[in-house]
């Protein structure tokens, strides 16, 4: 192990995907760019992903696209670091292809998870662990790769620069920051999406009842698209649809802006988190104390014990802890009433907070 008076010379992170993910990967990143100041960071990412975070600075990206299958990604991989060579690998990532992956970069400490976390055979592929532990948030669990070094202190700092681009969109989009409800109302995984009517209520409260304006946000899918129509047709006050409209740096410009975003897990949670912006996160189908948006999971409507109660016929605490409960209909345990609640009590905190 190294000492933390003799850091390495060069690291390389592997962390592919997904968005959520890699956002928990940048405060371990900024953490040891403190720690070992002198010490040149790569960090091979998922193309998607390289769009937020691919113009940082003092990070050298190698970007790896998914698309492709994994012996061809694995070859280019190879190719782009012939000659090179990190004293450490930090493979972030639990997947077979990911593994697969980091047999194309060279390093002389390989680390991974533990054995008891290091699921599709990571293990395989690491000559070090990080130290074991249980029922963590995921950004927790990657803070265990800066322990292994003896780093312990955690910088929770994003510094996510804005193109000129970027903050135009926001400015246009908010034109006078605070007061807005962001709404992304879709996951990748279905199952985790909240019904369009609950939606509509929750987003008419905001505007008639608080004096709020509401944006809908989200990507370009058939899914996303079909949603934010359905959003838009059952409300009775007027929102701003954007679902489609923008890339990856001009939501987090947005982000930035906003007072709150309302969403299901989804990567749009934790960018929440790196924009500095509260998030009300809809779980039921996963849990937030793992998955939840770091900084805001008090303010998360919280029915995954419920759900494993209901569906499972136990409580959450005598379930694995990485245990999805993805059912048909998990998320209607949520009820609008639920999501107005805690929208006061973080607005009232916030109103506090400014006193």
């Amino acid at each position: 192990m190294y000492n933390v008076t003799h850091p390495p010379a060069s690291v390389c992170i592997l962390r592919l995907s997904a968005i959520g993910d890699t956002c928990h990967v940048l405060p371990v990143i900024r953490t040891l760019q403190r720690a070992w100041p002198d010490t040149r960071i790569t960090w091979v990412i998922g193309r998607l992903e390289a769009k937020l975070f691919g113009h940082l600075p003092d990070i050298e990206f190698i970007v790896v696209d998914k698309r492709e299958s994994t012996l061809q990604a694995r070859s280019k991989l190879k190719e782009k670091l012939r000659g090179r060579s990190f004293d450490v690998l930090m493979h972030m990532q639990l997947s077979l292809r990911a593994s697969i992956l980091s047999t194309a970069i060279p390093a002389k400490i390989r680390l991974g998870f533990d054995r008891s976390r290091a699921r599709e055979m990571q293990w395989l592929f690491t000559n070090m662990q990080i130290a074991p532990a249980s029922r963590q948030h995921v950004l927790d669990s990657l803070f265990g790769f800066a322990e292994k070094f003896d780093i312990y202190e955690r910088l929770l700092r994003w510094d996510i620069p804005l193109t000129d681009d970027a903050v135009a969109y926001a400015n246009r989009v908010i034109p006078e920051p605070g007061n807005t409800v962001l709404i992304s109302p879709c996951s990748s995984h279905q199952l985790r999406n909240w019904r369009p009517e609950y939606y509509a209520e929750v987003a008419d409260y905001a505007i008639a009842s608080l004096g709020m304006r509401v944006i809908l946000c989200g990507g370009p899918s058939d899914i996303e698209r079909r949603t934010g129509e359905q959003i838009e047709s059952l409300m009775k006050q007027q929102c701003l649809n954007t679902i489609g409209q923008d890339t990856l740096l001009q939501f987090f410009a947005t982000l930035e802006r906003a007072t709150l975003l309302i969403t299901p897990d989804s990567g749009p949670a934790h960018m929440g988190t790196a924009a500095g912006t509260p998030v009300i996160g809809l779980y039921a189908a996963t849990n937030p104390a793992r998955s939840g948006p770091y900084l805001s999971r008090q303010w998360c409507v919280d029915k995954y014990d419920q759900a494993s109660r209901r569906l499972l016929g136990k409580p959450a605490t005598d379930i694995p802890w990485t245990t999805k409960i993805e059912r048909p209909g998990v998320m209607d345990l949520i009820t609008p009433d639920d999501v107005i609640k805690k929208m006061h009590a973080l607005l009232l905190s916030l109103a506090r907070n400014k006193k």
